[in-house]
């Protein structure tokens, strides 16, 4: 059975942000490695959008080895995009989903194949409520945002996980590993 791994960016104050991180090129080897061994990302419509960025690095490459290769990664991977505004996703390995997402979730668990990541701060709350999460990787950042989406603030009830690793980034930016106990 495929695993859920929610991945998801924070700052030191909780907040999840992708654009408030401080990333570096072993951060984005990191994210392009996890991404090249899964199957498949879900997103909601706002960080589907944020990651559309990466299709400008297709077309014009940046020269910035670790970016580029991030933007092959991204571009690589199936997309599901749950969306109920958007009516194309202008990407040729996106696609739009009109499942609901337990249902989406649990047929892709009972398929064969790499990991199922989700990315996209609505999607894991949803998924957290409904105790379908099977590992946390969360980058806790150095940065204090003071503003924005808290990762949890959603929660309904307590969840109990293990950490079971942690990877250290020269940024100061530390990866926790969690799964589910």
């Amino acid at each position: 059975m495929r695993k859920i791994i929610a991945a998801i960016n924070m700052t030191l104050d909780g907040f999840c942000d992708h654009t408030a991180g401080v990333v570096d090129a072993k951060l984005h080897q990191h994210y392009s490695e996890l991404i090249d061994n899964a199957g498949v990302i879900l997103y909601g419509r706002k960080t589907y959008q944020l990651m559309q960025f990466w299709q400008t690095l297709l077309k014009n490459p940046s020269g910035e080895k670790s970016m580029d290769d991030f933007a092959v990664s991204i571009d690589k991977i199936q997309k599901l995009v749950f969306s109920n505004t958007l009516k194309d996703t202008g990407w040729n390995s996106a696609n739009l989903t009109q499942r609901p997402l337990n249902e989406e979730i649990l047929e892709l668990k009972q398929q064969s194949g790499k990991d199922i990541l989700v990315g996209s701060r609505s999607l894991i709350i949803q998924l957290l409520n409904s105790n379908l999460i099977d590992e946390f990787q969360i980058c806790i950042h150095p940065v204090i945002e003071g503003k924005g989406l808290r990762l949890f603030d959603e929660v309904k009830d307590r969840v109990v996980f293990k950490l079971v690793k942690t990877k250290t980034f020269t940024s100061g930016a530390i990866i926790l590993y969690y799964e589910r106990t």
